[in-house]
């Protein structure tokens, strides 16, 4: 099978696009490469690929492939709060159209990463893929737009397939700080505090970036009808918690942590519990691996191993949205986060 990955040298892509190569797939990228400058540890695997702005996808970008895993966007809500059109731009209609073209270019199944941000602010009872959108973000908006655009394009030649992941966490080459356990035990391994910025009341899922890349490859490997214009909730049911208890786990993992709350800490209108059981009995190629305490356990033993300091961290190589203004004020990008100096085009392997 051949496979086009767009935003394959992101936190997850770089994550995705090996265990893809274990698979013995073919996997081709399509990616900006704006975090070029932030690989946390390790390397990222070498394939085929095109440094392109999805935005400027063309035809023959998606054309001669079987599959489209599309994970390019905007990543985290700070990023979708930085322009809220420009988060429209690049996460939903951009995403629409690499549908679109992967549609006329003949590419059966098109998996796309979408978000149980998608439900918002939804109170502590469990949701499952049928309970209604309530996103309270440009970047829940954008993925609920998305949903309900490319569900429309389904025939019995092209298959969407949308993967609402729970929150990420875990290790991997192009780390993302933003992401509440990586964060929390970021926070407690360089300072000694648990630092929570919200009140830690509200409910999230959770989910270890590479049983995210599990269930790509397993929506990816599927029979059509299992998954033809379906969504599934990405996770395990019983990995919700509130944001205390998290901070509760990294402070008895992490020695000499103790939890502390921001002097400005309150409440989060993102809020929800999601039930995982449909991707469980449907999806029989899925089988999550992590828990919240193995992922704590394993990313202190890398901040160990690495020596992370705060600045690294909390400094303009690793949030997203540092980085980004960084590379506006440095001209390397504009307004619109495309290159000002753009890079070739070229495939390269």
């Amino acid at each position: 099978m051949r496979v086009l990955v767009t935003g394959h040298k992101g936190y997850i892509g770089s994550c995705l696009v090996p265990m893809l190569l274990e698979q013995g797939l073919e996997v081709t990228g399509l990616d900006s490469d704006l975090f070029k400058e932030c690989t946390f540890d390790g390397e990222l695997a070498e394939v085929p690929e095109v440094i392109k702005d999805t935005r400027d996808a063309t035809l023959e970008d998606v054309a001669d492939h079987d599959a489209v895993i599309h994970l390019a966007g905007l990543s985290n809500d700070p990023l979708g709060d930085y322009d809220p059109s420009l988060t429209d731009e690049i996460n939903h209609r951009a995403s629409v159209r690499v549908a679109e073209l992967a549609k006329k270019a003949g590419v059966g199944r098109f998996v796309f990463a979408s978000s149980c941000s998608n439900y918002g602010a939804a109170g502590d009872r469990f949701l499952d893929e049928s309970a209604s959108f309530n996103p309270v973000t440009p970047y829940g908006i954008s993925k609920v737009d998305v949903e309900r655009a490319v569900s429309q394009m389904a025939t019995d030649d092209f298959s969407p397939v949308f993967l609402r992941a729970s929150t990420a966490y875990g290790m991997s080459p192009r780390i993302r700080f933003d992401l509440v356990v990586n964060n929390l035990t970021a926070w407690a391994f360089t300072t000694g505090r648990v630092y929570l910025k919200s009140d830690g009341t509200p409910w999230r899922p959770i989910v270890h970036v590479e049983d995210i890349c599990r269930a790509y490859i397993a929506a990816l490997t599927a029979p059509t009808e299992a998954v033809h214009n379906a969504a599934f909730n990405v996770g395990t049911t019983t990995e919700n918690y509130q944001i205390q208890e998290i901070a509760r786990l990294v402070e008895e993992i992490v020695p000499g942590s103790r939890v502390e709350f921001a002097p400005d800490a309150g409440p989060d209108l993102r809020c929800y519990r999601v039930d995982c059981n449909h991707i469980a009995r449907t999806l029989h190629g899925f089988k999550p691996q992590w828990t919240a305490r193995r992922g704590i356990e394993q990313l202190y033993a890398k901040f160990q191993e690495v020596g992370l300091k705060l600045e690294d961290f909390e400094g303009e190589r690793f949030k997203r949205i540092a980085h980004i203004k960084k590379l506006v004020a440095d001209g390397v990008v504009d307004n619109r986060l495309r290159r000002i100096a753009p890079e070739s085009l070229s495939r390269s392997a």
